[in-house]
């Protein structure tokens, strides 16, 4: 089992800047990928980024290209999410998840996701 604690989110006018973090416990050395998703008021869960700790690959929604930036610090078992120039559009509830199996169709995808945090709240103001 991998639990997974998200940390870092809060209120930022648009332009600014949040880094999130996710630090994970348990069973680590058996996790495959690691993403974030997001999930605002009346919209689905979608993803944002995601990378491979094996192949150190990321994955990044278009929306988000060239403005966040994940990474992984596995001596700390610590995911993060650096999210520069932010947008009032980005506001949103933001989740780590993992996946334990090693292949995988969509990075971006929830459905390839069994390991979720509790969240942590983004809000950008315009």
């Amino acid at each position: 089992q991998v639990q997974l604690v998200e940390s870092g989110g809060g209120s930022v006018q648009a332009g600014g800047s949040l880094r999130l973090s996710c630090a994970a416990s348990g069973s680590t050395g058996s996790i495959e990928f690691m993403a974030w998703f997001r999930q605002a008021p009346g919209k689905e869960r979608e993803g944002v980024a995601a990378i491979s700790p094996r192949t150190r690959s990321t994955y990044y929604a278009g929306s988000v290209k060239g403005r966040f930036t994940i990474s992984q610090d596995r001596a700390k078992n610590t995911l993060s999410l650096q999210m520069n120039s932010l947008k009032p559009e980005d506001t949103a509830m933001y989740y780590c998840a993992v996946r334990r199996v090693l292949l995988i169709r969509d990075p971006l995808s929830e459905s390839e996701y069994n390991t979720w945090g509790q969240g942590t709240q983004v809000t950008v103001s315009s």
